[in-house]
């Protein structure tokens, strides 16, 4: 009996050990590196404990990349998440129609980054196709990449990229709010604004709660398609905290890259913290 207890577990360690043995190769073990450069002065030299972290905050490149992605994030998060409700509450009563617009919105998802370049370099260059449209009007064309309209670019490409995951989000929730409680509030005399506010916004919680974190989450991914657009110096209000770490990566600073890493990450686990605890405060 004892060897027949003994079997499964033997046989569920097998397939329990691949997975935790990757997880420590690539997750574990390079977060203690990660840890290890911040606090040495370089890879194998003396310890200085925090000073790595002093001068990041002390460095003009940081301060800027740090202002810019607030900036960022300040702006684009709350758009993503005003723009596709909206758009969600539009497509919910479409009927039929709904599934193609969905698809529409969600292409952007699954386009490729260089694809994504392409057009945005099409659209955006100093001959591309918006220049030549206010050519045609008799404007000026204007350096969308290379001036303060470089900031709103940002934003149009990231809720270009990313709208449509949260409209799908929007409407499993809108899908997951009983009917009856419409129908109760329509019998009680409330108009739609009344509905929006007292049964829709409500039932939406726990999905705009996930809906917020991933688009601040996202929101730091937008280096990505400023970078193939950009260059790695782009214009200073597009000069990210991505690409101050890309240009340490690049320079072999790996100390100051670790420590702008370790305040990114402690920075993105308090928020996501700090919102998964409003929503269990404030969930049904």
């Amino acid at each position: 009996m004892g060897g027949a207890k003994k079997r499964p577990a033997l046989s569920a360690s097998v397939f329990i050990v691949p997975p935790l043995a990757g997880f420590f190769v690539f997750f574990i073990g390079p977060f203690a590196a990660v840890l290890y450069y911040a606090l040495v002065d370089r890879p194998g030299g003396a310890f200085v404990g925090a000073r790595n972290f002093v001068s990041l905050f002390q460095n003009p490149s940081y301060i800027r990349g740090l202002l810019n992605t607030l900036r960022f994030t300040g702006v684009s998060v709350p758009l993503n998440l005003i723009v596709p409700l909206v758009l969600a509450l539009l497509i919910a009563g479409t009927g039929e129609a709904r599934r193609r617009f969905v698809l529409v919105f969600l292409v952007p998802l699954v386009i490729p980054s260089g694809s994504v370049v392409f057009f945005w370099k099409s659209l955006l260059d100093r001959r591309g196709a918006l220049n030549g449209f206010l050519v045609s009007l008799g404007l000026p064309a204007l350096n969308w990449l290379d001036s303060d309209l470089v900031f709103p670019v940002m934003t149009a490409i990231f809720l270009w990229k990313n709208a449509g995951f949260n409209i799908v989000l929007y409407l499993a929730g809108l899908s997951g709010i009983p009917g009856e409680q419409y129908e109760a509030a329509a019998i009680d005399g409330a108009g739609r604004g009344r509905i929006l506010r007292a049964v829709t916004l409500p039932g939406l919680a726990p999905v705009f709660v996930t809906a917020l974190i991933m688009s601040i989450v996202n929101s730091f991914k937008i280096f990505r398609e400023v970078y193939l657009i950009a260059g790695a110096y782009p214009h200073r209000d597009a000069y990210t905290l991505q690409h101050f770490m890309n240009n340490m990566f690049v320079s072999l600073n790996y100390p100051r890259l670790s420590a702008a890493v370790l305040v990114l990450v402690f920075v993105i686990a308090v928020s996501t913290q700090g919102l998964l605890g409003l929503e269990r405060k404030f969930a049904p």
